[in-house]
């Protein structure tokens, strides 16, 4: 008979076999990002397996009950991506229980032009109009100024990411909201572990989204979920996850609230299963428990990545403190950031565009990205939406046109960064600045 713990004692042998190569510069690829699994990552994955744990159930709701009590929300939805928890939230907003306040189809939702897709991409799905604004230079976040000049009277909703782990100044933007009777969306799936004014991110706004991409603080292979403080929220996520089903029970159970077939809703017969009565228009976006055992395991080591992630980026910033032509990321005041990536804009008097310093880096096998979509309005997806921008995108333009990030996430190491470093100063050593030719100071004086 083949012996259950006899297994997983093979599997950590495998893993400790499977050793990390040496790192040779110049031929191990430094990726921009990556998931960083050991032993017991590999274990639990065996374990829920050897269950076949292949549907949501006990590990995926121990999960949700795990990351809410880290975060310090109330609540936490697990789905199957981060993009799925950003449909899920903006939905949400617009569910019937929430009366007057709900979102409709022309109420508008303020957002940046500079992020990721899928921040925005809610918005249109739920007929509601993006005002776009534009983000600072230096932290590439939105500002509280920014936000108030861009509320109308249409109005009603903020979608905000943390950029690249950064905080934007959430508690100063949670209060617009409140003020302006305004919903606060808050992507945070960038940015788990960080936090603004002590407080971690994701437990400011109404609904928090997280993501477990490979590329993110926490993996699951794919996976994402809503958190928040408001149950009525939270039983509304539930149910446009779970199909759009009126009831509660986890999948599996027959009749946890003991009223099963005692309910008459909508002009169904009294005592229809309320198992297969649907109060909202809804998907399938559940994850797994295999994923989730995947999650806890990750988890447990949150910490720990988060720390090696601020080390990273900070060994970036003191090592290249004080280079010419580059503008180099600022923490946002008041926040301690668990970031993502280190972003890097090519400065408008630069002897040498992205396109140059990039293909440098490239070529030295360090991986670069661009800030996500730059200014989502220059892309063809995009070109004919509804939408209103707020002032200019000057900053966005200028991320779109000059800025890349290199990667912090834990599995580089000490040597990989002082490699980078070199790397970029060989390149801008290159090129000799004139002494005729200052520094630009601030995109703002050219406004």
């Amino acid at each position: 008979m083949i012996d259950r713990e006899d297994l997983i004692r093979n599997i950590r042998e495998f893993h400790a076999q499977s050793a990390d190569r040496p790192f040779v510069p110049g031929v191990t690829e430094i990726q921009s990002s990556g998931a960083c699994l050991d032993a017991d990552d590999k274990t639990a994955l065996a374990e829920a397996a050897l269950d076949m744990r292949i549907a949501a159930g006990g590990l995926a709701h121990k999960f949700e009950t795990s990351l809410a009590r880290k975060i310090g929300t109330r609540k936490a939805r697990l789905t199957n991506s981060g993009s799925s928890a950003n449909l899920l939230a903006i939905t949400a907003l617009t569910a019937p229980e929430l009366g007057d306040a709900r979102l409709r189809p022309g109420d508008e939702v303020i957002t940046c032009a500079a992020g990721f897709p899928t921040t925005v991409n809610p918005i249109l799905q739920n007929g509601l109009e993006p005002v776009f604004i534009d983000i600072d230079e230096h932290t590439y976040n939105a500002s509280p100024e920014l936000i108030g000049a861009a509320i109308g009277p249409k109005t009603r909703a903020v979608a905000l990411a943390h950029t690249l782990g950064n905080p934007f100044p959430v508690a100063e933007i949670a209060e617009i909201c409140s003020d302006h009777g305004m919903f606060l969306i808050e992507d945070n799936c960038d940015a788990v572990g960080s936090t603004y004014r002590s407080r971690r991110t994701g437990t400011f706004g109404d609904l928090s989204t997280v993501s477990f991409y490979p590329a993110h603080h926490v993996t699951t292979g794919e996976g994402g979920c809503v958190l928040t403080d408001n149950l009525v929220l939270a039983r509304i996520v539930k149910s446009l996850r779970d199909w759009g089903r009126d009831c509660w029970c986890e999948p599996g159970e027959s009749n946890r609230c003991g009223r099963r077939f005692g309910f008459e809703l909508g002009s169904l017969p009294y005592g229809y299963d309320h198992k297969y009565i649907y109060s909202h228009i809804g998907y399938n976006l559940k994850a797994t428990d295999l994923q989730a055992a995947l999650g806890l395991s990750q988890l447990a080591k949150l910490d720990d990545f988060c720390a090696a992630r601020r080390h990273n980026w900070l060994r970036l910033r003191e090592k290249l403190d004080g280079i010419d032509y580059l503008r180099l990321p600022e923490p946002t005041p008041g926040s301690d950031p668990s970031w993502f990536g280190f972003a890097m804009t090519v400065m408008s008097d630069a002897p040498f565009d992205r396109f140059g310093i990039v293909n440098f880096l490239e070529s030295r096998r360090i991986a670069t990205r661009g800030l996500f979509a730059g200014n989502l309005l220059r892309h063809p997806a995009y070109s004919n939406i509804s939408h209103r921008v707020s002032g200019d995108l000057t900053v966005s333009d200028h991320v779109a046109d000059r800025t890349f990030w290199v990667g912090v996430y834990p599995g580089i190491t000490d040597e990989m960064i002082d490699y980078m470093v070199a790397s970029i100063r060989e390149f801008v050593a290159g090129f000799r600045r004139s002494p005729a030719r200052p520094l630009e100071s601030s995109i703002e004086e050219k406004r």
